[in-house]
């Protein structure tokens, strides 16, 4: 098998499945280390983080193997589809689970016994999905390391690949692959210990969290006129002016706004910025609010909608605490 492009589902804004996706974490929470080592049945999923439709049975198919737990069922089709069920990728996977029609052929389940295999109903798919994993995790079950892992890199690189290197082969891809829906998976899990927002910042984030799934507007406010369509910073502003904190309208000047936490010292609520001139504030462009878990809410570009994004990348600046 050769390497399968990953589709970002949150990067590509597929279809309205990101409007059904609710804030998953209001918090950091810490989740046991089980998460990534199977212990099925121990995980939960977190209240809100999985379409009601679907959650029953990502809750029962991710106890399926020692290999996968719903959380992590639940991590890998939110980065395949964002939840769409009619989802299609640009390399033609299909449906919730992006299976390609091929991978169908030979993998799809009638997971609600109704006498078909359909590629687009969550009901076969999801159970589809899950059935794969363990299907995968059979053949990496001796390979060294993290048995969920390996699991994930064989669904992105093969099977052969993950015996071939002893582990996550050295496949960027393949390894982005893995650390994001193990990432995912954290956020998508109830919380075994938690570590609060303040109120205000708490606040914030729920306004920002009704707000998934709008589309993107260079300049918006939220404004009826605008159909309530914002831009990063007029979302940042907008979500504090919610709980009674006034910011400055854009990006550069809301990084003015408090003190700077470290990366290390990030809590729920706090803005987080990025820039092409990692050495010069006033070259901000782009702001979000912090939710925990190394994501984000924002509003990214025209063309996007208001989603959650991952906050480590290379342009990432730095943080401001408002709250």
């Amino acid at each position: 098998m050769t390497v399968r492009k990953v589709w970002i589902a949150a990067g590509a804004a597929v279809g309205g499945g990101l409007a059904f996706v609710m804030l998953l974490v209001v918090g950091v929470y810490v989740v046991a280390g089980n998460l990534l080592n199977g212990a099925g049945g121990t995980v939960a999923l977190a209240k809100g983080s999985v379409p009601a439709a679907y959650r029953p049975l990502v809750q029962k198919w991710g106890n399926l193997c020692p290999a996968i737990n719903p959380a992590l069922l639940a991590a890998q089709l939110y980065q395949e589809s964002g939840f769409n069920p009619r989802a299609v990728s640009p390399a033609k996977a299909q449906g919730i689970a992006q299976f390609i029609p091929g991978t169908w052929a030979t993998q799809g389940i009638d997971g609600d016994g109704d006498g078909d295999r359909d590629v687009w109903d969550p009901n076969d798919a999801i159970p589809s999905a899950a059935s794969y994993d363990c299907h995968l995790a059979s053949y990496v079950k001796d390979v060294p390391g993290n048995l969920a892992e390996n699991m994930l890199a064989a669904y992105n690189a093969g099977a052969y690949a993950v015996i071939k290197h002893q582990g996550v082969p050295p496949y960027s891809e393949t390894r982005n692959y893995v650390k994001t829906i193990t990432t995912l998976a954290q956020s998508f899990a109830a919380p075994v210990t938690r570590l609060d927002p303040s109120r205000q910042a708490a606040g914030a984030i729920e306004f920002a969290q009704k707000k998934l799934g709008t589309p993107y507007l260079w300049g918006g406010e939220g404004t009826p006129e605008q159909g309530g369509r914002f831009d990063c910073s007029g979302l940042t502003q907008a979500a504090y002016e919610s709980v009674g904190i006034t910011l400055p309208r854009v990006a550069n000047d809301q990084y003015n706004a408090g003190p700077h936490p470290s990366r290390g010292e990030l809590l729920p609520g706090d803005l987080v910025f990025f820039s092409d001139d990692l050495t010069n504030s006033r070259a901000i462009r782009h702001v979000g609010i912090y939710v925990g878990g190394g994501y984000m809410i924002d509003a990214p570009r025209t063309g996007a909608v208001i989603r959650f994004d991952p906050i480590d990348t290379p342009d990432y600046f730095g943080a401001t605490r408002v709250t």
